[in-house]
């Protein structure tokens, strides 16, 4: 069926603003008018009007309730609610379609689990018989499920689940009202950050994979197949920007959602938490399969979703397309995204990441790079006598490869001089009595660096 020309078409976007790895499908989109840019305008779209509305949520099962509504027609949401979309959608009759992960990580960073401050407890297994918290039916939730049971706990008797929305459960960390919290992009790390909470689990370890991304209601993109194409040519945008200066658009999310930008830039930034991939690779619908199975064991879903029919690439491929970009190429590379940069200290182009340290100075357009741990605290001392307001330090786990706050980090020096930094303090307590050298953490890494000066 031909569209009229004098037609209005309704463009309905439900995001996340504040789940901060929805930036590119929604929050970036609407502050830089991306769709505007890219809507069709000509063919059987030529003089159509577009009424283009934006409605953002906390979470992701009342957005769902909002498409199913037909209020929305397109939404942005990880890996659990989403499959739960699917179902909603399947209940009423109706279909809706996941046409593309927007971040994510194939070894499942970005949940994570943590403690209030002072709390004993170093890692999970320090866990058992306690009160954990986190929000029910989430992707933190599988992630916690599949934690435990890998301890060997049966989650019903060796721990206390209990659910706990993000921001009730900051506050209970600070009043040491639950014993720690699971939760989903971005509070592991935004608790920490703020001084509430400290990260002793990285959903890495559970390695299962977790995604956010984007869901159109099957029957609009039928109907418009352009406009889902244009929509996705619109977040491709968002992401090459935010590629191309991570520090402005860490800002403007910053300031839009109240998020420190140096948590933004934590997962946003180069070699960040998680990697901004567009791409349907196998582990991502995996995960979807996954999520509908927890759901399933849960109790909080019966249905069956066939994950083929609901994961479709069709979209994403086409925007691809039209942008030049070779969709093929991209499902195959599973890099970080990358760092092209020299070292602050010594000028030489860092091509080995295992190290990399990171220094963003306040009131400056660019993060600071450094190939060791070392070169960063060196130029950190100095930065400091300059009197020089830093307002973060970065690391990446030796093993992992995550992006840390360094200041939240455990290090090992080596008997030569080398600090190595990890999230947890068992594992760098393994490293060091298998490579040698001394546990510090970060105060006692930066003093042992500038001593040896």
């Amino acid at each position: 069926m031909g569209i009229s020309r004098a037609e209005t078409i309704r463009v309905a976007v439900g995001t996340q603003d504040t789940t901060i790895n929805c930036a590119t499908g929604g929050l970036l989109i609407r502050e830089l008018k991306l769709l505007e840019k890219f809507l069709p305008q000509d063919g059987k779209y030529k003089d159509v009007t577009y009424d283009i509305q934006w409605k953002n949520f906390t979470s992701g099962a009342p957005l769902t309730n909002e498409m199913v509504a037909g209020k929305l027609d397109f939404g942005a949401m990880a890996d659990f609610p989403g499959s739960l979309n699917g179902v909603a959608f399947q209940k009423a009759d109706r279909h809706s379609l996941f046409i593309s992960v927007l971040s994510g990580s194939t070894k499942g960073s970005g949940n994570g689990i943590v403690v209030p401050v002072g709390s004993t407890a170093q890692s999970i297994a320090d866990l058992k018989g306690k009160t954990i918290s986190v929000p029910f039916a989430s992707t933190s939730h599988g992630m916690l499920l599949r934690a435990v049971e890998a301890q060997g706990w049966n989650p019903e008797t060796d721990v206390n689940i209990i659910t706990q929305a993000p921001e009730v459960a900051g506050p209970a960390l600070q009043a040491n009202k639950i014993e720690a919290h699971a939760d989903f992009v971005p509070f592991a790390e935004l608790f920490p950050w703020r001084g509430v909470a400290r990260k002793i689990f990285d959903g890495s370890q559970a390695g299962t994979p977790t995604f956010h991304g984007s869901l159109v209601d099957a029957d609009y993109a039928e109907k418009y197949p352009e406009i889902v194409t244009a929509y996705l040519r619109a977040a491709l945008e968002a992401d090459r920007l935010i590629a191309e200066d991570p520090v402005k658009y860490s800002e403007l999310i910053a300031k839009v959602t109240g998020i420190e930008a140096e948590v933004v830039y934590l997962f946003h930034g180069p070699l960040g938490l998680q990697t901004r991939d567009f791409t349907w690779k196998p582990e991502y619908r995996q995960a979807v399969a996954t999520s509908i199975k927890t759901l399933k064991h849960l109790k909080r879903t019966d249905s069956v979703l066939d994950v083929d029919q609901f994961v479709t690439d069709k979209f994403i491929r086409a925007a691809f397309a039209q942008a030049g970009r070779d969709y093929d190429v991209q499902l195959k590379n599973y890099a970080q995204l990358t760092l092209k940069a020299k070292d602050g200290v010594t000028g030489a182009d860092i091509t080995d990441f295992t190290r990399v340290a990171q220094i963003w100075v306040k009131d400056e357009p660019h993060v600071r790079h450094y190939g060791s741990p070392e070169n960063a605290f060196n130029a950190l001392a100095a930065l400091e006598k300059q009197g020089k307001a830093v307002r973060v330090v970065y690391a990446q786990d030796r093993e992992s490869g995550i992006k840390l706050f360094a200041s939240q980090a455990w290090f090992v020096r080596s008997p030569g001089g080398e600090l190595s930094a990890f999230l947890l303090r068992d594992r760098a307590e393994t490293w060091s009595k298998q490579h040698g050298g001394q546990v510090l953490d970060y105060a006692g890494a930066r003093d042992a660096v500038v001593a040896s000066r």
